[in-house]
Formats: C-alpha cells, structure tokens, sequence
C-alpha cells in the first residue's frame, strides 16, 4: 500500500515537472518574440534624433543662418545617478578640464522644474534618458584632453553636433528677424506627436519660429533599454532623422547691411547734438509685392548670443529696459506718433470730406478751438497757400482745419460712430489700427483712436482714472509739482468725460498725433500702397522653400486689398511727395543725391511725446516715377524728421539705387 502511494506521488510531481517544462519551452521557444518585447516595453525608452535644421537665406542665395558643427561635451545621466555625490566630483573634474565655470556646467545637468534647478533656457529640458551636454563649443583640443581621461570621467563623452550659425551678423545680422531658437516644454514634446524631440531646438522668434516646422525637419529616434532608476544600458533600435528644408527670404543682405549702419548712425549722430536718441526701426518693402528686403531694428544684439545656451545673465541684459530691450523688435513690436508722414493718409480723407485739391488754404501760426490752440511746428506761418505746398512745408494748421470742420459735420461730441468720419475710415483703409499679417509673430496692431476706441478704453480704464483723480499723483509731485497737477486735473476730465470724441481729438488725429500709434512696417506699407497706385500688399520675408532632393515650393505674394484713391490723387501725392524732397523740408538731407535721375517721393515727420524729446520720422518711395521700393526709419527721441530720419533714408536708398 505504501509502494503504491510512493508511485502514485512520484507520478504527480513528473507529471507537474513535465507541465512546467513544457511551459518553459513554449515561453521560451514558442512564445520567445512576444515575452521578449513585453520586457522590452517595460525597460525602454524612445529618445528623439534631431533632424539638421534647414538653413535661412537672402533672396540671392547668401546664407543669413546656416549650420556649422561644435564640440560638445555630454554626460551621461548613469554616470551621475551611480556617483556617491550625484556627479558633483565628475563635474567638476570636467569643468576644471575645460577651464570652465563649475556652476555653469552643474547647471546644465539639473532637470528643470526640479528643487534648486535654475530657470529655463539655463536649466536641462532635454529627455532623462539622453546625454547631458553639460558644455558646447568648447576649445577641441580641451576636448580632446577628456578622451584620453576614461577610466576617471565614466560616462563622459565628446562629441560635435550642428549648431545656428550667422555669416553676416557683423555687417546685417537681421537679428530680430531671424529669431532664436530655445529647448522645447513638455508640453510642446507631447503635443507634437513625435514631430518634435526632447533634444530638438524650437524656433522662439522670428523667422525662426514663423517657420519652425518647415526648418525642423522630422526627428529620427534612438530606442533605448533603461534600468530601474531611469538610466540607459543600450541601444536597441535606431532610425534616421530627414532633415529640414531651407528658407530662401526676400531680404537682401545688402540693404540689410545698409539699413543697419543707416540707422546706427542716424541714432550716434542724434546723441552728438543732445538728442536721447533711444530707439528706433528701418525697413524696405518691395512696393510691388510687399517683400521685406531690409529690418532694423535699435538697439540690435549678436544673434549669436542664443548659440549654445544662452546664459541668465545674457537672457536679462537682452530683456532690461534701462538697456533699452534689445530683445524687442521696433520694426513690428513698438509704435510710435506717426506725426505728419501721416498726413498722406489725411489728404485723401479731406477730399472726400469735399475739400477741394486745387484750392488754397489759410497756413496760419496757429489755429483755434475753444479755449485751445494749436500750432504749426515752429509755429511758423505761410498765409494762403496751395495743398500741394501745404504737404511740402508739412503745414499743421490747414489740416486742423480739415479736422475740425468734419468733426462738426459729424455731429460734433454727439457723434458715436466712426462709419461717417472720413479720417478714421481712410486710416483704416490703409491698414492702420491692425496687423499687416507679415509672417512673423508678436507684431501688434498700432492703434487708431476714434469715438469707438474712445469708449472702448474709457470703460477699461475709468476705476483707475478716477481713483487718481482723487488722490493725484503723489510720486510725480515730489519731482515735478506742475506735472502732477497737470497729470491730476487731465485724470478728473477723463473720469467724467473720458470718452468723449473731442474736437482736438479730431485735430491731432489730422497731423498723426494724440493717441495715434503705428509701427514703421505699417508706414512703409502705407507709402508703398501709395507708390503702386493703391494696392495693399501684405508685407512677407519667406520667398521659397527649397531642399536637397525636394521639390522648390514658392511662397506667393497676397494682396490683402486696394485703398480707394482717385487718380488724381494718387497723382498729387506723388507729386508734391516729390516736391518734399526737391523744395521741401527733406531737401537738407538729399543734396547731392541724384534726384533727376533717381527721383525720391517722401515726407518728413516730426512727433512731439508728453515728457520726452522728438520722434524723428521719414517714409519714402523710390524712384518716384517707377516705384520700386519704399522706405521708413523712425528714431524715438531723436529731434526732427528732416535731421535725423531723412539722411538715414537717403544712405539706404544710395543702396537701393545700385541694385539691379
């Protein structure tokens, strides 16, 4: 009985021996290829592969942003969670190697969004289970020296790797209009599906990022085994990234050139006379497509500064305002009081209020409403004139005049819509008070103050408005008592009457003045709308998109409209345009510039701003009996249009006239 027991048991465990081989075998053998990539889903990762970045070009070919490779230290991620000390010693031992700030390097190994890692782009936001490169363009023979130091610098590697290069940043760096680039957020890499890498760089501004999908190429991806605290151990899969396409523009390194010194120059010259001379934009359309071929913008910076990782101290010189932020681009981002280059736009308005083009006007020192006058500049007087003279010698007063008899017609402070003024809606023909659609982001709309904008922000504003029309302002009296009081008593007028449309509201909307603000690209849009006959073209960079062994896509020019201008008045502003320049008040700055042969139409203007010194402007087209080309440059605080802007104009149409 016992025997028979000992057998039976003995059959029980073979049997259950031989089922849990027999499973052994099918897990191993027959089912080899699904556990095996079940395992591989718990333990891998997938790591993006940068893509090489296409290039950006001028209209002839030039690069203006290009590749080139640099040497890069990185660090493995194992090698600093295996370090007692987090990788402290290894890091060091790089840095002092590299003779580079230790704090620098550590820094870029701290994850953002980590305890104690320093703000983004400082900080790593690349993918945790990618190398660390703790230290870019660094001196390859340093490098080199890391090579021959394995055994005590586990996990460091040196490699090179393509970075953003600018061949032209020393005479048209274009800065503004290139854009950077920076590390993508978590949310960026999620929201891309696949399209961007935690290793990828993003385009931040400009063109760089106007056109970031086309630029980045596709990523190709590293598949990689990690153990339990995140590390890698190996590749196990690889796939190869396609490489952007290039961005061939409309702008043209040499009036880029042109523009920039231009402008520099126009702003050394303003300060040698006294003048603040802060800031200020250049900019050349194509008047025939609205192509850019030149922005400027002042202050500039190195775009090189973003290669490699820019550093908190970098980040914040570019962004302070007593610098005068050279990270904001005054071709698109600022505006200024348009002053009377605005009056191209006034003119046809006062036709059509019945004005006649032909008839004279009293050019007065002054004119009156209510208990206010208004002056001309320098409050010079002309007597009776012509309009044709009243745009040569940029009289004001006939055009308060204009202003003021249509604002009556409208009704006066009864009126509440803009649909029947004749200087409002004609601006916005034109294109003012709203955005060209140039492709590039962050441009803003300007603004044009009719009754509607008037309510508009008086509702915004009107708790805070009376607030400090009750309690002044305290900080400004200790300085300058008048202005306070000035600045308290405007406070209690606009608490109870702030949104009305005023006369001299209406006056000052007439010379470009008041609460009227453009941006210098929406002038030469303007200028240029003028100089083809009426149509708006909407200003763009992008002329082409081209890469090796991809079709070439062309980017064609829209028109976003056409401003109802008559023939003759189309004719008239050209001609007394052109008059500005021959006889008027931009003569000065074109003596001996060859008129006769290259004839240029454009007009002066002179902004006067509460507390600071004079908006220098001149916006110009060229050559005036076949436009080609307009031109606008502005200096914040620079004193006069004539003395300051025009000669700026004048150099960069010496460039424009050489062109073929």
């Amino acid at each position: 009985m016992r025997a028979r027991r000992l057998w039976t048991f003995a059959l029980v465990v073979v049997a259950l021996m031989g089922a849990l081989l027999g499973r052994l075998g099918q897990v191993q053998i027959g089912q080899h290829e699904e556990y095996a990539a079940a395992a591989d889903a718990v333990g891998t990762r997938v790591v993006a592969v940068p893509a090489l970045r296409g290039r950006i070009l001028d209209r002839n070919g030039v690069p203006l942003v290009d590749n080139v490779a640099e040497t890069v230290v990185t660090v493995e991620r194992r090698a600093l969670l295996d370090a007692p000390d987090g990788g402290r010693a290894l890091v060091r031992r790089v840095a002092d190697a590299l003779r580079l700030p230790f704090d620098q390097l550590w820094a870029r190994t701290q994850p953002c969004g980590t305890t104690g890692a320093p703000p983004s782009p400082v900080c790593w936001a690349g993918s945790p289970w990618a190398a660390v490169p703790v230290a870019t363009g660094v001196d390859p023979l340093r490098a080199a020296s890391l090579a021959e130091r394995t055994a005590e610098l586990p996990g460091v590697t040196v490699t090179t790797s393509p970075v953003r290069d600018y061949p032209q940043r020393r005479t048209a760096a274009a800065a503004h209009v290139l854009g950077y680039l920076g590390p993508p957020t978590a949310e960026e890499v999620d929201a891309s599906r696949g399209r961007i890498g935690s290793l990828d760089l993003v385009g931040r501004a400009g063109l760089e990022a106007q056109y970031d999908g086309v630029l980045r190429g596709t990523p190709g991806s590293r598949t990689v085994a990690v153990d339990p605290r995140g590390a890698v151990t190996r590749e196990l899969r690889h796939t190869d990234p396609v490489p952007g396409r290039d961005v061939v523009t409309t702008l043209d390194v040499r009036v880029q050139a042109s523009a920039e010194q231009a402008l520099g120059d126009a702003v050394a010259a303003a300060r040698r006379v006294g003048e603040a001379a802060d800031s200020g934009a250049a900019v050349v359309l194509d008047v025939r497509d609205g192509g850019v071929l030149a922005a400027a913008s002042y202050p500039a910076y190195d775009p090189s500064v973003w290669t490699g990782g820019i550093t908190q101290r970098q980040l914040s010189r570019l962004t302070d305002p007593s610098a005068g932020t050279p990270l904001l681009s005054r071709v698109t981002a600022s505006t200024f009081p348009p002053a009377s280059t605005f009056k191209v736009v006034s003119l046809p308005a006062a036709v059509a209020a019945g004005n006649r083009l032909d008839g004279t006007y009293d050019c007065s020192s002054s004119y009156t409403i209510g208990n206010r006058q208004f002056h001309n500049y320098e409050s010079r007087a002309y007597g009776r004139i012509s309009l044709h003279d009243a745009i040569v010698v940029s009289c004001d007063t006939i055009f308060y005049d204009f202003a003021y008899r249509s604002w009556k017609a409208q009704g006066g402070l009864a009126a509440t819509s803009d649909a029947r003024d004749p200087f409002v809606q004609m601006a916005r023909d034109f294109g003012l008070g709203q955005r060209t659609g140039i492709d590039l982001p962050g441009e803003v709309p300007g603004r044009i103050p009719g009754r509607e904008w008037k309510r508009q922000t008086w509702q915004a504003t009107r708790a805070q408005t009376c607030e400090r029309g009750t309690s002044g302002y305290p900080d400004v009296a200790r300085t300058d008592p008048a202005r306070a009081a000035y600045l308290t008593e405007l406070a209690r007028e606009n608490c109870a009457t702030g949104f009305q449309f005023r006369a001299g509201d209406a006056a000052n909307f007439a010379i470009g003045q008041g609460d009227v603000a453009v941006t210098p690209l929406q002038m030469a849009q303007v200028y240029a709308a003028i100089a083809n006959g009426g149509t708006m073209w909407t200003p763009h960079l992008a002329r082409e998109l081209t890469g090796p062994g991809q079709p070439t896509t062309a980017v064609a020019p829209q028109a976003r409209g056409h401003v109802p201008l008559t023939a003759p008045v189309l004719a008239f502003l050209h001609r007394s345009l052109t008059d500005v320049v021959g006889s008027g008040t931009g003569r000065g700055a074109f003596t001996g510039f060859p008129v006769r042969q290259w004839p240029v139409a454009g007009k002066t203007g002179t902004g006067e701003v509460f507390g600071k010194q004079d908006t220098s402007w001149f916006v110009a087209f060229a050559p005036a009996d076949h436009p080609r080309y307009a031109v606008a440059v502005v200096v914040s605080q620079g004193g006069t249009g004539g003395g300051t802007a025009a000669p700026a104009v004048r150099r960069i149409m010496d460039t424009l006239r050489t062109l073929p």
